[in-house]
């Protein structure tokens, strides 16, 4: 039998009270209402850059695949005539 490990997280004590400062005054503007069914995406400084450069990566190796795949089908046609 297999054991399944849980990762557990640990935050430090100033993450955890910038949160529920970020999310309590997003109460007090919105109005608690309006957040019941709104997702909350707490971003740590330099997360939201590195998401892109990967977003853009991954883009740009999207485009070099689907050339690599093109010039391997235009070669395997050539092959068969």
């Amino acid at each position: 039998m297999t054991k399944i490990r849980k990762k557990y997280y640990w935050y430090s004590i100033c993450f955890k009270e910038k949160v529920v400062e970020e999310v309590s005054s997003g109460i007090r503007k919105f109005g608690r209402d309006e957040l019941l069914n709104t997702v909350v995406r707490i971003e740590m400084k330099g997360e939201r850059d590195r998401l892109k450069e990967l977003e853009s990566e991954n883009r740009s190796l999207k485009i070099a695949a689907a050339k690599k795949t093109i010039a391997l089908d235009a070669m395997e046609r050539s092959l068969l005539k």
